[in-house]
């Protein structure tokens, strides 16, 4: 006997969904690392290495270049010698940080139940 296909009750999602778009920000590998190390302040390159050691640098480079063509950051050349580099989240990073808390939250929520 097999079983029933119940039918979806749940509301369709928009046509360009909101879930769907800030989940594709935030599921990058490191991505959400990468955030929440900026939430305090500029970083440059090698303070975000230090922050997040087992990211290699070409996957952070990565990381960096993505979050910053989606706007999530910001990239300043500082006019020292040599020139550094230095990162921010923008006004739309900012927003992202209550999600990510909010994900954590969850997540120690998660981990005292295991125990």
């Amino acid at each position: 006997m097999s079983l029933k296909v119940r039918k979806n009750r749940s509301a369709p999602p928009p046509e360009t969904c909101a879930l769907t778009e800030c989940m594709s920000i935030i599921a990058g590998a490191w991505a959400p690392n990468v955030i929440w190390h900026l939430r305090a302040g500029p970083r440059r390159f090698s303070e975000l290495r230090s922050d997040i050691p087992p990211i290699s640098a070409k996957v952070l480079s990565q990381r960096l270049k993505e979050l910053e063509g989606r706007g999530v950051l910001s990239r300043a050349v500082q006019p020292t010698t040599p020139p550094s580099v230095a990162y921010a989240l923008t006004v739309l990073g900012h927003e992202l940080v209550p999600a990510l808390d909010a994900i954590v939250a969850v997540g120690h929520k998660l981990k005292a139940e295991r125990r």
